[in-house]
């Protein structure tokens, strides 16, 4: 076998180009390999399998030879090089080739992404913050207001009055776009409480203060990103008519209303199940903030380029999720699809932001040599099971069915390194009263 040219460029800190020259003897030999595999299975006129001339091989099958040598070469001293080098593309190497010229030596190039060589800085001796979040009553009161929500009731209005906030209505509607009507946009019987931000902005405060049985007619803008491209960005004139009216009835906060649970005896029992829950999501929220703190931090240490394939990958996983939850939430799967592949652009940022935090987070578990064995995910599970109440073996198994368990020793890799971040860092304890945002003047 002869000597195969082979060139390296860097063509980027993530992008590399490997460059081949095959010599002829080399692609004959294949050649001769294909077209002896070729003449066992051909199945030619006048001639016994294994037994066709090569001339009439090549009459027949000359595209198909030179396109099976040339993927053989390709696959045979790609990755070979690749292995040889210890590189790992996360990227399909993008193969640029001209085709076989006989007696001619073979060239070919193949282009790919691996990921940056990161040397993780600032990591160690961090200035953070870190909020020891106070509940307030208004907390108590805000959470008792939705478990008060989640069990409303609509009721017939005691007396005649026009539709405001919050109550459920029925309405009749139709719209026209530039004069003509579209059945899009027509319905009947349509069940709606408004306030609920179910419509276009603007449609539902419409509602507000008309009567049963009484009809009006207005001008909406649909909204730029609408789903249905037709509507986006332009005006419709909309005729509704109101045809019921029902009012939404919260339950009272009494001893009566505690026997919508089994676990509680008291409403005094239900507030204390209320702070506990609310002291675990501040503590949750708290350290949510301070590993985002960490993150925006190592972001603004750590200068990388990251592969685009890899952010590619990232947007995919995010309209894959964004698809998923417009299902969940009633959407058919025509407009799901639509607004998900719309989103593609306003994901990148976002995309790049998280594949950057996950190489660096990679490369400091690297650096300071943290390994997550079997043993460690085990664990994990173990407690997650006890946590939530699980089957430990079910819950396992369910990890190893669904092939998670890589990805959970990946999370199980981040979560050293953010302790040992804060370990190693200097952290100030700051009191904030009350779970809902600040708000500023």
């Amino acid at each position: 076998m002869s000597p195969v040219a082979i060139k390296m460029e860097e063509l980027s800190a993530v992008k590399k180009k490997l460059t081949f020259e095959i010599p002829w003897l080399d692609v004959k030999e294949e050649l001769d390999a294909v077209y002896r595999e070729i003449a066992k299975k051909a199945k030619l006129k006048g001639f016994r399998p294994g037994k066709a001339p090569r001339k009439v091989l090549e009459a027949y099958f000359k595209e198909q030879a030179e396109e099976d040598a040339i993927n053989n070469i390709i696959n045979k001293h790609c990755w070979q090089e690749l292995e040889s080098k210890g590189l790992l593309p996360v990227s399909k190497p993008e193969i640029s080739q001209e085709g076989l010229k006989e007696n001619t030596d073979f060239s070919f190039s193949a282009s790919f992404e691996t990921e940056p060589q990161i040397e993780p800085k600032g990591y160690k001796g961090m200035e953070l913050e870190k909020e020891n979040i106070i509940i307030t009553d208004k907390d108590i009161e805000n959470r008792l207001e939705q478990i008060r929500q989640m069990y409303a009731t609509m009721e017939d209005l005691q007396e005649e009055r026009p539709a405001r906030k919050s109550d459920f209505v029925t309405i009749d509607f139709t719209g026209t776009l530039d004069g003509e009507p579209d059945n899009d946009l027509n319905a009947e019987n349509y069940f709606l409480e408004i306030g609920s931000g179910r419509f276009i902005p603007g449609f539902e405060d419409q509602l507000v203060d008309m009567k049963a049985g009484e009809s009006k007619t207005f001008n909406i803008t649909f909204p730029d990103d609408y789903q249905k491209d037709k509507f986006a960005g332009r005006e419709v004139s909309f005729t509704i008519t109101m045809k019921t009216i029902k009012e939404k009835k919260l339950p009272e906060l009494d001893e009566e209303f505690i026997k919508n649970f089994e676990k509680y005896n008291t409403l005094e029992d239900l507030k204390k199940d209320i702070v506990k829950s609310l002291e675990e999501e501040s503590k949750t929220m708290s350290e949510s903030k301070l590993q985002q703190s960490i993150i925006e931090n190592l972001l603004k240490e750590n200068e990388i380029e990251v592969p685009s394939s890899l952010v590619e990958k990232q947007i995919y996983y995010m309209m894959a999720d964004a698809h998923r939850r417009m299902l969940t939430a009633g959407m058919d799967e025509q407009s799901a699809l639509d607004i998900s592949f719309k989103m593609h652009d306003n994901y990148k940022e976002e995309a790049a932001k998280i594949v950057k935090t996950f190489l660096i987070l990679k490369a400091i578990a690297e650096k300071e040599s943290f390994i997550v064995e079997d043993t460690d995910v085990d664990k994990h599970i173990a407690e997650l099971a006890e946590k939530h109440g699980r089957d430990y073996q079910l819950l396992k198994g369910a990890y190893e069915k669904d092939d998670k368990k890589d990805s959970l020793k990946v999370e199980l890799a981040q979560k050293k390194v953010f302790d040992f971040i804060q370990e190693h860092a200097n952290i100030k304890a700051i009191e904030k009263t009350g779970m809902s945002p600040e708000v500023k003047e």
